[in-house]
């Protein structure tokens, strides 16, 4: 790439800048990521495509070529970056039109989305780079996370474990409410227990963005529902501005249920457990320190021994009731002004009338 065909400023140009490409994503056709695959799982702007020009291992190489020779990075890195490219347009160009519209960005908006925006650019296609590159939409995030949680009206669900949290906000949803989810966001039920079997958490910066992409999705102008949390779910923490936001709400609830009803839900929500009771069982050692090793060897051998109605009950009784009422009180300080609300189990027809009744509530 010679000075004569490298993108240029002005009213040519390609380039756009993030705020701008941001508030207008659903414009483009498609948004290409070029970075490497292990770059785009960290995260990536909502819905963009992983074209990567180098992959994991080739990224890898390059980069420490270029520390002790910038000049043979070049050159090995353009090699790899146009073999690159055009595997992908053989993959992927032929059925697109000449009124394609592709947004490309990169780690800084350098040579990577610039080398991929310069090929199409040469084909016909009327690509955008993201100036600035991902670095810039990550900047942008962080920036609008730091105020757009305060406004909202948020409707806070609180209760003990097991009492229905999750399957109210689910069917209030499904009823049209507003819900904001964050432990689905997160892939995590928030305890030692709660990763999920088939679904990893986000990074920090996925979580980030998928909470962003969620409230611009919401009317501010509606109520929106949402359980209880502390600072962090799993391995990934909420902005403080999300914290803050739903610490300060006005509308707190606490939801009630009969103990029975509870390790019901909690047998069905960690079923993926009965077939590995010795993953369960390691997780409870994280328990020791706080409970006891005698107290907690005991719910591993009803683990074990299929007794798993009565390792949930104890847990819930002995550890997490105690557990969540001193940690929610510390959260929340309105809590001892919460509307009490009495769900009577997890059916359905329970969560229908009861995500009803909240939904009838005026602000």
């Amino acid at each position: 790439m010679n000075s004569e065909t490298a993108p240029k400023h002005g009213p040519a140009s390609p380039l756009i800048a993030a705020d701008e490409a941001v508030a207008a994503l659903s414009a483009f056709d498609a948004i290409i990521d070029v970075r490497s695959p292990a770059e785009y799982a960290e995260d990536h702007l909502p819905g963009a495509l992983n074209w990567p020009v180098l992959d994991n291992e080739e990224r890898h190489r390059v980069g420490l070529l270029y520390k002790t020779s910038p000049f043979e990075a070049r050159k090995i890195g353009a090699t790899l970056v146009a073999r690159n490219i055009a595997r992908h347009l053989e993959a992927h160009a032929e059925p697109l039109n000449r009124n394609w519209r592709p947004l490309v960005y990169c780690w800084r908006g350098g040579q990577r989305s610039g080398a991929m925006t310069w090929f199409l650019g040469q084909i016909g296609f009327k690509s955008r780079q993201l100036q600035g590159g991902y670095k810039a939409y990550r900047a942008l995030v962080r920036e609008v996370l730091l105020t757009q949680p305060a406004g909202f009206e948020f409707h806070v669900l609180c209760g003990r474990t097991g009492s229905g949290k999750t399957r109210l906000l689910q069917t209030l949803a499904d009823l049209g409410a507003q819900v904001l989810d964050l432990e689905g966001l997160a892939a995590h039920r928030g305890s030692i227990l709660g990763a999920l079997p088939d679904r990893p958490q986000p990074s920090q910066k996925g979580f980030d963005t998928l909470l962003w992409q969620q409230l611009c999705g919401l009317d501010p102008s509606r109520p929106v529902f949402v359980e209880s949390e502390s600072r962090k779910i799993g391995q990934v923490r909420m902005p403080e501005s999300m914290y803050e936001a739903m610490r300060a709400s006005e509308h707190i609830y606490w939801l009630e249920m009969p103990d029975q009803a509870r390790v019901e839900l909690l047998l069905q929500d960690y079923a993926h457990f009965f077939e590995t009771p010795e993953l369960f069982c390691a997780k409870l050692d994280a328990l020791i320190s706080m409970r006891g090793r005698e107290r907690v060897q005991q719910w591993q051998k009803q683990a074990m021994t299929g007794a798993w109605g009565e390792v949930f009950a104890g847990l819930m009784r002995e550890h997490y009731d105690p557990g969540y009422e001193r940690s929610l009180a510390g959260h929340y300080p309105q809590l001892e002004l919460a509307r009490r609300i009495q769900l009577a189990d997890g059916q359905a027809h329970s969560l229908d009338t009861m995500a009803r009744t909240l939904m009838s509530i005026k602000s």
